[in-house]
């Protein structure tokens, strides 16, 4: 049975919140958004009352929705719930993940460095794909953990925490890659206390570089 006519909306508003098509603090207008996603006013309510649970999206009363706002302070927290449940899944799964889970790491590392190949090759542009195939690596590096809730309460602040590089919109470059191609040998290798301090760093490398781009207080 297929997805629903809402459901399908939900994906594609939800994903150009997090892909940065749609910006912070911009109003978000149902006559126009019915016709771009092809969802009634009723569903559309309903969506945006979803992701303002999900604080995707600002609810303002009868004034309607907005996108929701970014700062530099959100921005530091995000990174610290991310590090401190992506921390412990990766110990969890290095404990206990199997010959499949290993499997599941090099792959998904795989397609991120072509995508990380390819965006340093043209040096501009890309960056959602790499967004994507970089959640990719990091979910599959944590998978084993056997915490589903977790799993979910990740997710959910890593696309929160994706955003704010969507909207800074260039790559961090060699750095990221060689941190990856690490994290990946670490991880192999069953070495949570290295790979902990690894991925704890690369987050906040990536803060810092977000930060610099100076889009955000």
């Amino acid at each position: 049975m297929g997805d629903t006519i809402g459901e399908v909306a939900y994906r594609r508003i939800r994903s150009h919140i997090v892909n940065g098509q749609l910006l912070p603090d911009h109003k978000l207008k149902l006559d126009r958004m019915r016709e771009v996603y092809g969802a009634s006013v009723t569903t559309l309510r309903e969506i945006l009352n979803r992701l303002a649970v999900e604080e995707l999206v600002t609810a303002e009363g009868q004034r309607g929705f907005r996108v929701a706002g970014v700062s530099g302070a959100e921005f530091h927290e995000l990174a610290a719930l991310r590090i401190l449940l992506e921390t412990h899944a990766l110990r969890t799964s290095i404990a206990q993940g199997d010959i499949e889970w290993e499997a599941s790491v090099v792959a998904a590392h795989y397609k991120l460095s072509v995508a990380e190949r390819d965006l340093m090759a043209a040096k501009q542009g890309g960056v959602d794909q790499w967004v994507s195939c970089d959640w990719g690596f990091h979910h599959a590096t944590i998978s084993a953990c056997g915490q589903p809730v977790l799993m979910k309460t990740h997710s959910s602040i890593f696309d929160r925490f994706a955003r704010y590089h969507m909207l800074a919109k260039n790559f961090r470059g060699q750095g990221v890659v060689d941190d990856h191609t690490a994290l990946r040998d670490l991880v192999i290798g069953r070495d949570a206390k290295g790979a902990v301090a690894l991925l704890t760093r690369h987050i906040q490398s990536g803060v810092a570089h977000v930060m610099g781009a100076g889009h955000f207080d």
